[in-house]
């Protein structure tokens, strides 16, 4: 082997080999090992384990009505807490690009709420809802803050949406201000005086030029949305009757709780492929949509 080779090699070995073993370690072996334990019966702590194929599978697809019914709720809060995030996050970063004198401030105010942790952000906004909402709702009167907001099935999956808009909405705001700002002054000055209005410009040209962060917004907020835990188990824990119950929770629930690690296991395996799968189609399809200046 030539002095090159050996010199390109142990470049290889110094810059990269520390990243590919911590990687190895941290990511690579537990999902190999999850793939066994998703193919045992093993209850996570016993010593002892058995093979049991694809028997675990078989039971999620065709008798786990929990996990369809946890699936679909997600499915449910996915598509709607995308959709709220991503437009609240869009057009906050639109204003705070005016030549507002407090545009600075309001970003800080608006990020904020992303500084704080799920379980810590659950239970405070468990504390607005239960105590605070009812509080208003006796002085005032008005049946909005009177509702049963994490009594029943249907407040209870908006009272999650609303904390979840609330929390992630100014993290997508930076970014989409970031994009924003790349837009060129002089395509949308030579739009106006082609006589586009102010709709026109944001929905011919800006929108378009921004499709990059477009896809990224919306890739983290699928796979943020689809894997909500820490929000779940603090608001709700999965109530009333696990009408609440997202698909995470109830993979906790069965490795942790019911103590069957291994069918847990299958429930996260199978839970990866979908919103890998959801995921890659989505950045495809909006990078199709990307354009360049």
């Amino acid at each position: 082997m030539s002095r090159k080779k050996i010199s390109q090699l142990t470049q290889q070995l110094v810059f990269v080999g520390p990243t590919t073993i911590f990687f190895a370690l941290i990511v690579l072996i537990p999902f190999l090992l999850g793939i066994y334990y998703s193919m045992t019966n093993w209850n996570g702590v016993s010593r002892n384990l058995e093979f049991v194929g694809l028997s675990n599978y078989v039971h999620v697809f065709t008798a786990d009505p929990e996990f369809r019914n946890a699936f679909w709720f997600t499915v449910r809060f996915t598509v709607v807490a995308v959709l709220l995030t991503n437009l609240l996050g869009f057009f906050l970063a639109y204003f705070l690009t005016k030549p507002l004198k407090s545009k600075n401030v309001l970003r800080t105010v608006f990020f904020m709420p992303n500084m704080i942790g799920g379980l810590l952000l659950g239970f405070i906004w468990q504390f607005i809802f239960v105590r605070g909402f009812a509080a208003i709702g006796e002085a005032t009167g008005i049946g909005f803050f009177n509702l049963p907001w994490l009594g029943n099935e249907p407040t209870a999956f908006w009272g999650i949406v609303i904390v979840f808009v609330w929390q992630y909405a100014g993290y997508l705001m930076v970014i989409y201000i970031a994009s924003l700002n790349n837009v060129s002054k002089d395509v949308l000055e030579s739009a106006e005086i082609d006589g586009a209005n102010r709709t026109q410009v944001l929905w011919k040209i800006i929108v378009p030029l921004v499709m990059p962060a477009v896809t990224v917004c919306l890739f983290l907020t699928i796979s943020w949305s689809f894997k909500m835990f820490d929000l779940n188990l603090a608001l709700t824990n999965g109530g009333p009757f696990n009408a609440t119950r997202s698909v995470a929770l109830d993979i906790y629930r069965e490795a942790f709780t019911n103590s069957r690690l291994g069918l847990g296991t299958a429930k996260a395996v199978i839970f990866f492929v979908i919103v890998a799968i959801i995921t890659a189609i989505q950045v495809r399809a909006t990078k199709s949509r990307e354009v360049e200046a």
